[in-house]
């Protein structure tokens, strides 16, 4: 039988790192991520450094790097806990006794691959950060994959329009193998989303350019699959800027500002309500659309609350 002990010892911060999962926040005792389960704007997921644990305020989750590679990877705690095992320099827990592997070359066993959660507090000042591991684009294709397509239509969005505007991209983080919705920005790079990874090749704009006087702004590509959604139209009649990251603003404002109407479809949170803000000291004429999804944190999230109406008031009306 594995020794849990030292399995639940291999560090949750490197087993997120080494899938280009950084927290926002960070401090010597813990990290506040945006949650790798499920799709939101602010941090709520919480890595106790100390304790080597993690906890979900969105979900009421938490536990052990067990019950993290359990939903992150969608296994049982057995396929999770062999899993694991593979990572420690390629030979399995189970197979170690204390005559035979001492728990010294175990420790540096464990920390050949994701590091050994640390069991006290730094002291002075904080470790340089690990740089992220590269994002390989191995193949790019039709979006076709079933899974996918679903996740598309969970966030409500229009599949004729994703297929339109996405493609599928299999890609390489630490030599394995992942796939996504990807959506290319100006420089080449993809904006790559799945259920259960939110990341990017690279940080830059997307734009569509064509002889039009007006411009869309949005702040990431799902708000701009839900604006063409709600409208019916997978190629509106305006000039199109996707910051994919309001950290982009300041690419993507010579080409807003030369428009003589901007429309912005941001975020109603503090980042969203400082890029307006530049943007309309930018642009000569500009008019915040987000007054359109109140209450609502985007667009997606109103789109999706939207489709939650309707499908109540269709199952009200149903006869059984």
């Amino acid at each position: 039988m594995a020794d849990i002990r030292h399995i639940k010892q291999i560090s949750i911060r490197y087993y997120l790192a080494e899938r280009g999962l950084y927290p926002t926040k960070d401090n010597p005792r813990y990290g506040l991520y945006l949650s790798p389960l499920r799709e939101e704007h602010t941090p709520s997921f919480k890595v106790d450094y100390e304790q080597n644990l993690w906890y979900d305020f969105g979900l009421g989750e938490g536990g052990s790097i067990i019950d993290l590679v359990m939903r992150m990877e969608l296994c049982d705690a057995g396929e999770a806990i062999q899993r694991l095992e593979r990572h420690i320099d390629g030979m399995s827990v189970s197979s170690l006794s204390p005559s035979g592997f001492s728990s010294s070359r175990l420790v540096r066993a464990i920390q050949n691959c994701f590091a050994l959660a640390p069991q006290r507090r730094f002291i002075g000042k904080n470790p340089a950060p690990q740089r992220p591991p590269s994002i390989i684009v191995e193949k790019v294709r039709l979006l076709e994959n079933s899974a996918l397509l679903d996740y598309l239509a969970e966030r409500g969005i229009d599949l004729d329009t994703a297929r339109v505007h996405c493609s599928e991209v299999d890609y390489l983080v630490a030599d394995k193998s992942y796939f996504a919705v990807g959506f290319r920005n100006d420089v080449g790079g993809w904006e790559l989303r799945s259920r259960y990874f939110k990341g990017c090749t690279s940080k830059d704009p997307t734009t569509r350019r064509g002889d039009y006087p007006s411009c869309l702004v949005f702040e990431g590509f799902m708000d701009y699959l839900s604006f063409l959604t709600l409208k019916r139209s997978p190629t509106p009649p305006y000039n199109i800027a996707v910051l994919n990251s309001v950290t982009n603003l300041v690419k993507a404002v010579p080409f807003i500002a030369s428009h003589e109407q901007v429309y912005t479809y941001l975020d109603h949170d503090e980042a969203g309500r400082k890029a307006t803000a530049e943007l309309k000291e930018a642009c000569r004429n500009l008019s915040d659309q987000s007054v359109h999804y109140r209450p609502h944190n985007d667009l997606n999230d109103y789109l999706r609350s939207r489709r939650s109406v309707k499908e109540y008031r269709r199952s009200r009306s149903c006869k059984f």
